[in-house]
Protein backbone atom coordinates (compact mmCIF):
# COMPACT_ATOMS: atom_id res chain seq x y z
CA UNK A 1 0.00 0.00 0.00
CA UNK A 2 2.91 2.50 0.97
CA UNK A 3 5.04 0.69 -1.98
CA UNK A 4 7.78 0.94 0.48
CA UNK A 5 9.12 -2.13 2.94
CA UNK A 6 7.83 -2.04 6.35
CA UNK A 7 8.18 -3.34 9.42
CA UNK A 8 6.20 -6.57 10.03
CA UNK A 9 3.85 -6.54 12.95
CA UNK A 10 0.64 -8.91 12.67
CA UNK A 11 -2.22 -8.08 13.77
CA UNK A 12 -2.68 -10.70 16.67
CA UNK A 13 0.39 -12.41 18.34
CA UNK A 14 2.65 -15.19 17.05
CA UNK A 15 -0.61 -15.90 14.47
CA UNK A 16 -0.52 -14.54 10.86
CA UNK A 17 -3.89 -14.84 8.70
CA UNK A 18 -3.14 -14.63 4.98
CA UNK A 19 -5.04 -15.02 1.68
CA UNK A 20 -3.75 -15.73 -1.38
CA UNK A 21 -6.00 -15.29 -4.49
CA UNK A 22 -6.49 -18.69 -6.33
CA UNK A 23 -7.05 -19.92 -9.80
CA UNK A 24 -9.79 -19.67 -11.87
CA UNK A 25 -10.24 -23.29 -13.34
CA UNK A 26 -10.37 -23.49 -16.80
CA UNK A 27 -7.01 -24.68 -18.49
CA UNK A 28 -3.64 -26.37 -17.18
CA UNK A 29 -1.53 -24.51 -14.62
CA UNK A 30 1.60 -22.57 -16.19
CA UNK A 31 5.04 -21.60 -15.06
CA UNK A 32 3.64 -18.14 -14.76
CA UNK A 33 0.71 -19.43 -11.78
CA UNK A 34 3.32 -21.49 -10.61
CA UNK A 35 5.75 -18.61 -9.79
CA UNK A 36 2.78 -17.18 -7.81
CA UNK A 37 2.37 -20.18 -5.66
CA UNK A 38 5.63 -20.79 -5.01
CA UNK A 39 6.93 -17.92 -3.64
CA UNK A 40 4.15 -17.97 -1.63
CA UNK A 41 4.81 -21.12 -0.16
CA UNK A 42 8.26 -20.24 0.60
CA UNK A 43 7.21 -16.89 2.47
CA UNK A 44 4.58 -19.17 4.69
CA UNK A 45 7.05 -21.69 4.99
CA UNK A 46 9.14 -19.14 6.16
CA UNK A 47 7.02 -17.74 8.60
CA UNK A 48 6.25 -20.99 10.19
CA UNK A 49 9.55 -21.34 10.95
CA UNK A 50 10.08 -18.39 12.39
CA UNK A 51 7.35 -19.63 15.11
CA UNK A 52 4.56 -18.05 13.78
CA UNK A 53 1.02 -20.01 13.31
CA UNK A 54 -0.17 -19.20 10.08
CA UNK A 55 -3.55 -19.67 8.93
CA UNK A 56 -4.05 -19.99 4.94
CA UNK A 57 -6.63 -19.13 3.11
CA UNK A 58 -6.69 -19.94 -1.03
CA UNK A 59 -9.86 -19.59 -2.93
CA UNK A 60 -11.11 -21.56 -6.03
CA UNK A 61 -12.61 -19.52 -9.09
CA UNK A 62 -14.92 -22.07 -10.27
CA UNK A 63 -17.76 -20.05 -12.21
CA UNK A 64 -16.48 -16.98 -13.80
CA UNK A 65 -16.82 -15.90 -17.62
CA UNK A 66 -13.67 -17.31 -18.71
CA UNK A 67 -15.00 -21.19 -17.53
CA UNK A 68 -18.09 -20.51 -19.53
CA UNK A 69 -16.72 -19.50 -22.51
CA UNK A 70 -14.14 -22.30 -22.61
CA UNK A 71 -17.21 -24.76 -21.21
CA UNK A 72 -19.22 -23.76 -24.65
CA UNK A 73 -15.88 -23.57 -26.75
CA UNK A 74 -15.44 -27.86 -25.79
CA UNK A 75 -18.97 -28.60 -24.96
CA UNK A 76 -18.64 -29.53 -21.71
CA UNK A 77 -20.71 -28.93 -18.63
CA UNK A 78 -19.34 -25.83 -16.51
CA UNK A 79 -19.10 -27.15 -13.74
CA UNK A 80 -17.13 -30.39 -14.80
CA UNK A 81 -14.72 -28.43 -16.66
CA UNK A 82 -14.07 -26.38 -13.51
CA UNK A 83 -14.07 -29.66 -11.78
CA UNK A 84 -11.54 -30.88 -13.67
CA UNK A 85 -9.22 -28.68 -14.08
CA UNK A 86 -9.59 -27.82 -9.84
CA UNK A 87 -8.32 -30.89 -9.37
CA UNK A 88 -5.14 -30.70 -12.03
CA UNK A 89 -4.23 -27.46 -10.02
CA UNK A 90 -4.03 -29.64 -6.93
CA UNK A 91 -1.99 -32.62 -8.51
CA UNK A 92 0.34 -29.87 -9.87
CA UNK A 93 0.78 -28.00 -6.37
CA UNK A 94 1.46 -31.52 -4.67
CA UNK A 95 3.81 -31.95 -7.14
CA UNK A 96 5.84 -28.54 -7.04
CA UNK A 97 5.90 -29.66 -3.04
CA UNK A 98 3.58 -26.58 -2.19
CA UNK A 99 1.73 -26.97 1.04
CA UNK A 100 -2.09 -27.26 1.17
CA UNK A 101 -3.90 -24.18 1.86
CA UNK A 102 -5.91 -24.74 5.32
CA UNK A 103 -8.90 -23.98 3.57
CA UNK A 104 -10.06 -23.51 0.05
CA UNK A 105 -13.21 -22.53 -0.73
CA UNK A 106 -14.78 -22.57 -3.69
CA UNK A 107 -17.10 -19.81 -5.36
CA UNK A 108 -19.93 -22.13 -5.81
CA UNK A 109 -19.99 -23.06 -2.52
CA UNK A 110 -20.53 -19.75 -0.92
CA UNK A 111 -23.04 -17.71 -3.20
CA UNK A 112 -25.54 -17.14 0.01
CA UNK A 113 -22.05 -15.55 1.43
CA UNK A 114 -21.87 -13.66 -1.32
CA UNK A 115 -25.54 -12.67 -1.94
CA UNK A 116 -25.64 -11.25 2.03
CA UNK A 117 -22.44 -9.37 1.37
CA UNK A 118 -23.71 -7.93 -1.82
CA UNK A 119 -27.27 -7.00 0.33
CA UNK A 120 -24.93 -5.31 3.03
CA UNK A 121 -23.20 -3.02 0.10
CA UNK A 122 -27.02 -2.10 -0.63
CA UNK A 123 -27.99 -1.20 2.69
CA UNK A 124 -25.02 1.37 3.06
CA UNK A 125 -25.72 2.70 -0.47
CA UNK A 126 -23.04 1.73 -2.23
CA UNK A 127 -24.78 -0.64 -4.21
CA UNK A 128 -27.49 -0.37 -6.99
CA UNK A 129 -29.21 -2.38 -9.07
CA UNK A 130 -29.77 -2.13 -12.85
CA UNK A 131 -31.26 -4.16 -15.96
CA UNK A 132 -28.10 -6.43 -15.51
CA UNK A 133 -27.44 -7.09 -12.28
CA UNK A 134 -26.06 -4.72 -9.44
CA UNK A 135 -22.76 -2.54 -9.80
CA UNK A 136 -20.67 -1.11 -7.12
CA UNK A 137 -20.50 2.70 -6.94
CA UNK A 138 -16.79 3.89 -6.72
CA UNK A 139 -17.42 7.33 -6.51
CA UNK A 140 -18.99 6.37 -3.28
CA UNK A 141 -15.95 5.35 -2.14
CA UNK A 142 -13.15 7.92 -1.40
CA UNK A 143 -10.19 5.93 -0.74
CA UNK A 144 -10.40 4.14 -4.39
CA UNK A 145 -7.25 3.89 -5.97
CA UNK A 146 -4.81 3.61 -2.51
CA UNK A 147 -3.46 0.43 -3.74
CA UNK A 148 -2.72 0.94 -7.35
CA UNK A 149 -2.35 4.60 -7.28
CA UNK A 150 -4.95 5.11 -10.28
CA UNK A 151 -6.90 8.78 -10.11
CA UNK A 152 -10.72 8.05 -10.56
CA UNK A 153 -10.94 10.75 -13.37
CA UNK A 154 -7.89 9.78 -15.63
CA UNK A 155 -9.50 6.14 -15.47
CA UNK A 156 -12.84 7.98 -17.10
CA UNK A 157 -11.62 9.59 -19.70
CA UNK A 158 -12.44 7.55 -23.06
CA UNK A 159 -13.93 4.98 -21.50
CA UNK A 160 -17.76 4.28 -21.71
CA UNK A 161 -20.66 2.40 -20.56
CA UNK A 162 -21.28 -0.15 -23.50
CA UNK A 163 -24.84 -0.70 -24.54
CA UNK A 164 -26.93 -3.37 -22.55
CA UNK A 165 -24.62 -2.44 -19.22
CA UNK A 166 -26.98 -1.19 -16.60
CA UNK A 167 -24.27 1.06 -14.69
CA UNK A 168 -24.26 4.70 -13.96
CA UNK A 169 -20.21 5.49 -14.27
CA UNK A 170 -18.12 3.78 -16.82
CA UNK A 171 -15.74 2.84 -13.52
CA UNK A 172 -18.76 1.32 -11.71
CA UNK A 173 -18.12 -2.60 -11.05
CA UNK A 174 -20.52 -5.60 -11.53
CA UNK A 175 -21.35 -7.61 -7.66
CA UNK A 176 -24.17 -9.51 -9.04
CA UNK A 177 -24.90 -10.73 -13.04
CA UNK A 178 -27.92 -11.67 -13.92
CA UNK A 179 -28.22 -14.57 -15.88
CA UNK A 180 -27.82 -14.88 -19.57
CA UNK A 181 -30.26 -18.17 -21.54
CA UNK A 182 -27.60 -21.41 -20.81
CA UNK A 183 -25.51 -20.05 -18.16
CA UNK A 184 -25.02 -21.35 -14.54
CA UNK A 185 -27.28 -19.70 -12.15
CA UNK A 186 -28.79 -18.79 -8.41
CA UNK A 187 -31.33 -17.46 -6.99
CA UNK A 188 -30.82 -14.21 -5.30
CA UNK A 189 -32.93 -10.84 -4.38
CA UNK A 190 -32.24 -9.50 -7.86
CA UNK A 191 -33.10 -11.97 -9.85
CA UNK A 192 -31.57 -15.62 -11.56
CA UNK A 193 -27.41 -14.94 -11.94
CA UNK A 194 -24.29 -15.43 -10.51
CA UNK A 195 -21.46 -13.08 -8.72
CA UNK A 196 -18.87 -10.74 -10.23
CA UNK A 197 -15.52 -11.85 -9.76
CA UNK A 198 -14.21 -9.44 -7.62
CA UNK A 199 -17.04 -9.68 -4.43
CA UNK A 200 -15.84 -13.25 -4.36
CA UNK A 201 -12.51 -12.70 -2.76
CA UNK A 202 -14.06 -9.93 -0.17
CA UNK A 203 -16.45 -12.50 1.13
CA UNK A 204 -14.59 -15.70 1.17
CA UNK A 205 -11.45 -14.30 2.61
CA UNK A 206 -13.26 -12.21 5.40
CA UNK A 207 -15.65 -15.35 6.24
CA UNK A 208 -12.38 -17.06 7.18
CA UNK A 209 -9.95 -15.10 8.55
CA UNK A 210 -12.07 -11.69 9.26
CA UNK A 211 -12.70 -7.99 9.07
CA UNK A 212 -8.97 -7.63 8.96
CA UNK A 213 -6.04 -9.91 8.39
CA UNK A 214 -1.99 -9.34 7.83
CA UNK A 215 -1.64 -10.71 4.53
CA UNK A 216 -2.63 -10.74 1.21
CA UNK A 217 -1.34 -11.54 -2.36
CA UNK A 218 -1.39 -12.75 -6.16
CA UNK A 219 -0.33 -12.06 -9.17
CA UNK A 220 1.07 -8.26 -10.11
CA UNK A 221 -1.56 -8.11 -12.43
CA UNK A 222 -4.32 -8.55 -9.75
CA UNK A 223 -3.25 -4.95 -8.69
CA UNK A 224 -6.04 -3.19 -10.69
CA UNK A 225 -8.93 -3.40 -11.35
CA UNK A 226 -8.92 -6.34 -8.93
CA UNK A 227 -7.20 -5.50 -5.52
CA UNK A 228 -8.48 -2.67 -5.72
CA UNK A 229 -11.81 -3.38 -5.86
CA UNK A 230 -12.23 -6.25 -3.30
CA UNK A 231 -10.63 -3.11 -0.98
CA UNK A 232 -13.40 -0.37 -1.70
CA UNK A 233 -15.97 -3.05 -1.42
CA UNK A 234 -14.51 -4.69 1.62
CA UNK A 235 -13.55 -1.44 3.49
CA UNK A 236 -16.82 0.19 2.53
CA UNK A 237 -18.67 -2.98 3.79
CA UNK A 238 -17.03 -3.05 7.12
CA UNK A 239 -15.67 0.37 7.72
CA UNK A 240 -12.11 -1.37 8.90
CA UNK A 241 -8.84 -1.29 7.34
CA UNK A 242 -9.32 -4.72 5.79
CA UNK A 243 -5.73 -6.01 5.03
CA UNK A 244 -2.31 -4.48 6.73
CA UNK A 245 0.09 -5.71 3.90
CA UNK A 246 0.44 -6.49 0.51
CA UNK A 247 2.02 -8.71 -1.83
CA UNK A 248 2.43 -9.03 -5.69
CA UNK A 249 4.73 -11.61 -7.71
CA UNK A 250 6.69 -10.26 -10.89
CA UNK A 251 5.74 -11.57 -14.05
CA UNK A 252 7.42 -14.83 -15.71
CA UNK A 253 8.51 -13.19 -18.94
CA UNK A 254 8.99 -14.51 -22.38
CA UNK A 255 11.61 -12.77 -24.73
CA UNK A 256 10.65 -9.63 -22.95
CA UNK A 257 6.69 -10.78 -22.84
CA UNK A 258 4.39 -11.86 -20.04
CA UNK A 259 3.51 -15.35 -20.04
CA UNK A 260 -0.09 -15.76 -20.15
CA UNK A 261 -2.70 -17.72 -21.83
CA UNK A 262 -3.65 -15.27 -23.65
CA UNK A 263 -0.52 -14.86 -25.89
CA UNK A 264 -0.13 -18.63 -26.51
CA UNK A 265 3.87 -18.15 -25.25
CA UNK A 266 2.86 -20.41 -21.49
CA UNK A 267 4.64 -23.96 -20.60
CA UNK A 268 2.59 -25.59 -18.50
CA UNK A 269 3.82 -27.35 -14.85
CA UNK A 270 3.17 -30.24 -16.52
CA UNK A 271 5.40 -29.92 -19.65
CA UNK A 272 7.86 -28.90 -17.47
CA UNK A 273 7.42 -32.03 -14.88
CA UNK A 274 8.11 -33.96 -17.90
CA UNK A 275 11.84 -32.83 -18.02
CA UNK A 276 12.91 -31.30 -14.59
CA UNK A 277 11.87 -32.62 -11.43
CA UNK A 278 9.78 -30.27 -9.02
CA UNK A 279 12.86 -29.20 -7.01
CA UNK A 280 14.51 -27.80 -10.04
CA UNK A 281 11.49 -25.81 -11.01
CA UNK A 282 11.09 -24.71 -7.56
CA UNK A 283 14.95 -23.32 -7.20
CA UNK A 284 14.36 -22.02 -10.35
CA UNK A 285 12.02 -19.72 -8.99
CA UNK A 286 13.56 -19.07 -6.11
CA UNK A 287 16.90 -17.52 -7.69
CA UNK A 288 14.68 -14.09 -8.42
CA UNK A 289 13.28 -12.59 -5.65
CA UNK A 290 9.46 -12.66 -5.46
CA UNK A 291 8.79 -9.33 -6.61
CA UNK A 292 11.20 -9.39 -9.88
CA UNK A 293 10.20 -10.55 -13.44
CA UNK A 294 11.48 -13.98 -14.18
CA UNK A 295 12.53 -14.45 -17.78
CA UNK A 296 11.86 -18.01 -18.50
CA UNK A 297 14.88 -19.84 -20.68
CA UNK A 298 15.62 -23.21 -21.37
CA UNK A 299 19.44 -22.39 -20.24
CA UNK A 300 17.80 -20.52 -17.14
CA UNK A 301 16.46 -23.63 -15.87
CA UNK A 302 19.02 -26.16 -17.13
CA UNK A 303 21.55 -23.33 -14.76
CA UNK A 304 18.87 -23.80 -12.01
CA UNK A 305 19.25 -27.39 -12.10
CA UNK A 306 23.13 -28.07 -12.48
CA UNK A 307 23.27 -25.81 -9.35
CA UNK A 308 20.82 -27.65 -7.36
CA UNK A 309 22.86 -30.99 -8.22
CA UNK A 310 26.39 -29.39 -6.83
CA UNK A 311 23.88 -28.78 -3.75
CA UNK A 312 23.08 -32.36 -3.61
CA UNK A 313 26.85 -33.58 -4.47
CA UNK A 314 27.61 -31.47 -1.19
CA UNK A 315 24.89 -33.46 1.18
CA UNK A 316 25.71 -36.48 -0.25
CA UNK A 317 29.80 -35.88 0.56
CA UNK A 318 28.87 -35.45 3.58
CA UNK A 319 26.83 -38.38 4.13
CA UNK A 320 29.85 -40.27 3.22
CA UNK A 321 31.91 -38.77 5.16
CA UNK A 322 29.86 -39.36 8.13
CA UNK A 323 30.52 -42.81 7.94
CA UNK A 324 34.46 -42.58 8.64
CA UNK A 325 34.38 -39.34 11.00
CA UNK A 326 36.20 -39.55 14.45
CA UNK A 327 34.78 -38.40 18.00
CA UNK A 328 35.93 -34.70 18.02
CA UNK A 329 38.10 -34.46 20.83
CA UNK A 330 39.89 -31.30 19.57
CA UNK A 331 39.30 -28.58 17.06
CA UNK A 332 41.86 -27.72 14.66
CA UNK A 333 41.86 -24.57 12.05
CA UNK A 334 40.26 -26.46 9.61
CA UNK A 335 36.86 -27.02 11.95
CA UNK A 336 37.14 -23.73 13.50
CA UNK A 337 36.62 -22.07 9.65
CA UNK A 338 34.00 -24.15 8.48
CA UNK A 339 32.33 -23.40 11.66
CA UNK A 340 32.42 -19.68 11.31
CA UNK A 341 31.33 -20.34 7.35
CA UNK A 342 28.54 -22.02 8.92
CA UNK A 343 27.53 -19.35 11.71
CA UNK A 344 27.95 -16.53 9.19
CA UNK A 345 25.82 -18.42 6.25
CA UNK A 346 22.96 -18.85 9.14
CA UNK A 347 22.71 -14.91 9.55
CA UNK A 348 23.31 -13.89 6.30
CA UNK A 349 20.57 -16.32 5.05
CA UNK A 350 17.74 -15.00 8.05
CA UNK A 351 18.74 -11.56 6.71
CA UNK A 352 18.14 -12.06 3.39
CA UNK A 353 14.59 -13.98 4.00
CA UNK A 354 13.75 -10.89 6.75
CA UNK A 355 14.04 -8.40 4.28
CA UNK A 356 11.45 -8.74 2.37
CA UNK A 357 11.85 -12.63 1.98
CA UNK A 358 14.47 -11.89 -0.44
CA UNK A 359 15.28 -15.87 -1.83
CA UNK A 360 17.87 -14.51 -4.38
CA UNK A 361 19.67 -13.12 -1.76
CA UNK A 362 19.31 -16.22 0.39
CA UNK A 363 20.58 -18.05 -1.96
CA UNK A 364 24.55 -16.72 -1.55
CA UNK A 365 25.01 -18.54 2.08
CA UNK A 366 24.00 -21.52 0.71
CA UNK A 367 26.52 -21.70 -1.88
CA UNK A 368 29.09 -20.55 0.44
CA UNK A 369 28.42 -23.36 3.05
CA UNK A 370 28.46 -25.69 0.13
CA UNK A 371 32.12 -24.52 -0.85
CA UNK A 372 33.30 -24.80 2.50
CA UNK A 373 32.02 -28.05 2.76
CA UNK A 374 33.47 -29.38 -0.03
CA UNK A 375 37.26 -27.68 0.67
CA UNK A 376 36.90 -28.80 4.16
CA UNK A 377 36.45 -32.37 2.99
CA UNK A 378 39.46 -32.35 0.74
CA UNK A 379 41.59 -30.59 3.30
CA UNK A 380 41.25 -33.15 6.13
CA UNK A 381 42.18 -36.87 6.48
CA UNK A 382 39.49 -37.54 8.81
CA UNK A 383 36.26 -34.93 9.30
CA UNK A 384 34.88 -34.25 12.67
CA UNK A 385 31.46 -35.67 13.13
CA UNK A 386 30.05 -32.43 15.00
CA UNK A 387 30.61 -29.82 12.38
CA UNK A 388 29.36 -31.76 9.70
CA UNK A 389 26.41 -32.07 11.71
CA UNK A 390 26.28 -28.23 11.94
CA UNK A 391 26.82 -28.08 7.90
CA UNK A 392 23.72 -31.10 7.70
CA UNK A 393 21.65 -28.53 10.23
CA UNK A 394 21.59 -25.93 7.93
CA UNK A 395 20.71 -27.59 5.16
CA UNK A 396 17.70 -28.98 7.53
CA UNK A 397 16.77 -25.40 7.77
CA UNK A 398 17.28 -24.76 3.65
CA UNK A 399 15.34 -27.89 3.30
CA UNK A 400 12.52 -26.58 5.37
CA UNK A 401 12.30 -22.74 3.81
CA UNK A 402 12.63 -23.64 0.93
CA UNK A 403 11.15 -26.89 0.03
CA UNK A 404 14.27 -28.77 -1.55
CA UNK A 405 16.00 -31.63 -0.21
CA UNK A 406 12.79 -32.99 1.91
CA UNK A 407 13.52 -36.52 0.70
CA UNK A 408 16.68 -36.40 2.19
CA UNK A 409 15.85 -35.32 5.70
CA UNK A 410 12.80 -37.49 6.08
CA UNK A 411 13.27 -38.91 9.52
CA UNK A 412 12.12 -42.80 8.32
CA UNK A 413 13.14 -44.71 5.32
CA UNK A 414 10.19 -46.94 4.68
CA UNK A 415 12.52 -49.82 2.64
CA UNK A 416 15.52 -50.84 2.93
CA UNK A 417 17.04 -48.19 0.08
CA UNK A 418 20.69 -48.06 1.31
CA UNK A 419 20.95 -51.70 1.87
CA UNK A 420 19.97 -52.93 -1.92
CA UNK A 421 22.19 -49.76 -3.65
CA UNK A 422 24.95 -52.01 -1.32
CA UNK A 423 24.15 -55.20 -2.57
CA UNK A 424 23.69 -53.71 -6.14
CA UNK A 425 27.47 -52.19 -5.93
CA UNK A 426 28.62 -55.85 -4.55
CA UNK A 427 26.78 -57.57 -7.75
CA UNK A 428 28.48 -54.91 -9.76
CA UNK A 429 31.52 -55.18 -8.76
CA UNK A 430 31.79 -59.02 -8.87
CA UNK A 431 30.91 -58.52 -12.88
CA UNK A 432 33.85 -56.65 -13.09
CA UNK A 433 35.80 -58.83 -12.06
CA UNK A 434 34.65 -61.62 -14.29
CA UNK A 435 35.25 -59.08 -16.71
CA UNK A 436 31.16 -59.29 -17.56
CA UNK A 437 31.52 -55.35 -18.04
CA UNK A 438 28.68 -54.95 -20.09
CA UNK A 439 26.14 -56.02 -17.94
CA UNK A 440 28.01 -54.36 -14.51
CA UNK A 441 27.62 -50.59 -17.06
CA UNK A 442 24.01 -51.52 -17.52
CA UNK A 443 23.55 -51.69 -13.82
CA UNK A 444 25.40 -48.24 -13.17
CA UNK A 445 23.08 -46.49 -16.08
CA UNK A 446 20.08 -48.07 -14.59
CA UNK A 447 20.64 -46.85 -10.97
CA UNK A 448 21.69 -43.53 -12.28
CA UNK A 449 17.85 -43.27 -14.20
CA UNK A 450 16.55 -43.97 -10.78
CA UNK A 451 18.73 -41.36 -9.62
CA UNK A 452 21.33 -43.03 -8.04
CA UNK A 453 25.00 -42.29 -9.50
CA UNK A 454 28.35 -44.46 -8.93
CA UNK A 455 31.40 -43.30 -8.51
CA UNK A 456 34.90 -45.68 -8.83
CA UNK A 457 37.38 -44.27 -6.42
CA UNK A 458 40.81 -45.92 -4.95
CA UNK A 459 38.93 -46.55 -2.25
CA UNK A 460 36.09 -48.78 -3.41
CA UNK A 461 32.78 -47.45 -5.35
CA UNK A 462 30.53 -44.89 -3.46
CA UNK A 463 27.10 -44.03 -4.60
CA UNK A 464 25.70 -40.56 -4.27
CA UNK A 465 21.42 -39.49 -4.93
CA UNK A 466 21.21 -37.17 -7.70
CA UNK A 467 17.79 -37.24 -7.87
CA UNK A 468 17.63 -33.35 -9.17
Amino acid sequence: MTKQKEEFKPLRDDEIRMYVCGPTVYDYTHLGHARTYIAFDVIRRYLEHKGYTVLMVMNFTDIDDKIIRRANETGEDPKELAEKFLKYFLEDMKALKVKPADIYPRVTEHIQDIIEFVRKLEEKGYAYGSSDGVYFEVRKYEKYGKLSKVNLEDLRKGVRVEPGEGKKNPEDFALWKKAKPGEPKWESPWGEGRPGWHIECSTMSTKYLGESFDIHGGGNDLIFPHHENEIAQTEACTGKEWVKYWFHTGFVMVSGEKMSKSLGNFVTIRELLQRYSPEVIRFFVLQKHYRSPLDYTEEGIQHAKNNLERLYNTIENIRIAMEKVEVPFKWEKEEFELYETIRDAKKKLYEAMDDDFNTAEAMKPIFEVANAVNAYLTKVEKPKESVLRKALEFFRIISEVFGIFEEYFKEAKETKEEELIELLIEVRSALRKQKNFELADKIRAQLRELGIQLEDTPQGTIWKRINV
